[in-house]
């Protein structure tokens, strides 16, 4: 799960698809992380909006910390999944060549959302973190539906 600084949206997403892959049994074979295309937050807990927002839903994010993506990434994880366009791109720039890693949108797994992007909440209100969990809540249905199938 990658955003820019691995505050709000990404260790969101994380915190979301470790629930789901618990919830559907797939703990120890479903490895779950998330990162920043940028170093702005490294070694900084999630935002305290999205803590606090994401405990109302059961999720566990207080121990998270922020990391930047790095190529290691790329041969460590089989889907490599960005909250937006800008952030797909930074990733697809340092993606090593031959890479095995899926890049795509994490949106792109539930196309029913009415949203290709998890917008950026970190200058909006409460409405926008839960509007983010509500998205990730979506993806990650659909992600865990698709690895399931396989």
């Amino acid at each position: 799960m990658v955003c820019l600084g691995n505050i709000c949206r990404s260790p969101t997403a994380e915190a979301m698809l470790r629930h789901k892959v618990h919830e559907a049994g797939l703990d120890g074979r479903v490895e779950v992380d998330s990162a920043g295309t940028a170093d702005y937050h490294v070694d900084s807990p999630p935002d305290r909006r999205a803590i606090a927002h994401g405990e109302r839903r059961g999720l566990k994010m207080k121990h998270l910390r922020g990391r930047q993506v790095s190529r290691a990434d790329f041969e460590r994880f089989d889907f490599i999944l960005a909250m937006d366009d800008d952030n797909l791109a930074g990733l697809e720039r340092i993606r090593p060549a031959g890479s095995r890693a899926k890049v795509a949108l994490l949106m792109s797994y539930a196309p029913a959302a009415g949203s290709t992007e998890v917008p950026d909440p970190y200058y909006g209100g409460a409405e926008d973190f839960e509007r983010v969990l509500d998205l990730v809540d979506l993806a990650a249905d659909g992600f865990i539906a698709e690895l399931t199938l396989k």
